[in-house]
């Protein structure tokens, strides 16, 4: 099988990891490492020992120039990515990005066009889509062993770090909305956010004024069928939870990350009416089984072939990468409103 040309861009503390999965994959190879910080540079070099011909550089401009680069992977703050992106996908590479795609909706709608015209692979590492607990518990859902669902709940909250680029929402949101539209197989038609913010106030003096960042965020996200979710995300609760769960009539379904025992459980259980009594039946908890694997790897596996077949990613494509967006832009603007309620066209 042909080997593919890799360059990454960005080797902080996330793109260190896909540079370690890219570096072992037996039909890529790094060419190049781009990060803006040279002291990153030597770090990596030490620590993965690379060869001499891999090209360390803090230069985009460089990395262009090396023959035959099939794909960059872009590990950049958020707001670095429209550019980035739309200049890769110019050059001609198929790019796997880091989420969010962008922060605005039509960027993405943007890229995800240029990709298809240029007949291009653009992925979003959306990390969660490709763990097995998440997979397993989608086929749980869509199958149908919840019986009629009712409604979903996230909690996702830790003391720290605190972000001074976004707010808690964008930090956090993406991964438990993510969920909750894989699982569903549907994206939400409504959205309400409400926020508070204790720690970084903005300054509305300067020109232009810098916005206040939510410490802590409310989410309720509703769905086509009147499913309603709601996620909870803080970060500066030191109880730290990683939790969601959808409810149905039959039973619920719980991802918890940080569970000892299993991150999947599905606890049974159900109404009997007697009369004008409602009796608890069928009570009991099981823990499913997950396949063992880094969930980080699966999306590098994927990429890959995706890359070499030319065929978009059903998982985590742009287009999914639009979509979140999308949601968090709108809750954005209902934060901006005191919690009003926005409709979400989903239009492409």
């Amino acid at each position: 099988m042909t080997n593919i040309k890799i360059a990454i861009i960005g080797v902080g503390r996330w793109g260190v990891h896909l540079l370690r999965n890219f570096l072992a994959h037996p039909h890529v190879s790094v060419v190049a490492i781009l990060d803006h910080h040279p002291e990153q540079l030597a770090a990596v070099k030490q620590q993965f020992n690379l060869d001499e011909n891999v090209l360390l550089t803090t230069d985009w401009q460089a990395v262009k120039q090396i023959p035959q680069v099939t794909a960059v992977v872009i590990v950049t703050p958020a707001i670095t990515h429209y550019d980035l992106i739309k200049d890769a996908l110019q050059q001609g590479y198929h790019v796997l990005a880091e989420k969010p795609l962008t922060i605005d909706p039509e960027e993405c709608r943007e890229l995800c066009h240029l990709a298809e015209h240029q007949h291009l692979i653009l992925m979003v590492d959306q990390t969660y889509l490709f763990n097995p607990a998440v997979k397993r518990g989608q086929t749980v859902v869509q199958e149908g062993q919840l019986g009629t669902l009712r409604y979903g709940y996230a909690t996702r909250t830790h003391l720290g770090p605190v972000r001074q680029d976004v707010d808690a929402l964008w930090d956090l949101a993406i991964h438990d909305i993510a969920i909750f539209n894989n699982w569903l197989g549907k994206l939400p038609v409504q959205v309400q956010g409400t926020g508070t913010v204790w720690l970084q106030e903005g300054e509305k003096e300067l020109i232009p004024p810098t916005p206040a960042l939510a410490d802590l965020v409310w989410i309720k996200l509703t769905y086509p069928d009147n499913f309603q979710a709601y996620i909870h995300l803080c970060w500066l609760n030191p109880d730290k939870q990683r939790r969601l769960g959808v409810v149905g009539s039959k039973g619920t379904l719980i991802f918890d990350e940080m569970s000892p025992a299993s991150p999947l459980t599905l606890i049974h259980g159900e109404f009997e009416n007697q009369g004008n009594s409602f009796i608890p039946i069928n009570q009991k908890q099981e823990v499913l089984e997950i396949e063992k694997a880094e969930p980080l790897k699966q999306v590098c596996d994927s990429f890959v072939n995706c890359v070499l077949t030319n065929t978009p990613s059903l998982i985590s494509s742009g287009w999914v990468g639009r979509e979140l967006v999308e949601i968090l832009a709108a809750l954005t603007a209902s934060l901006n409103q005191g919690g009003k309620s926005i409709k979400i066209s989903n239009s492409y």
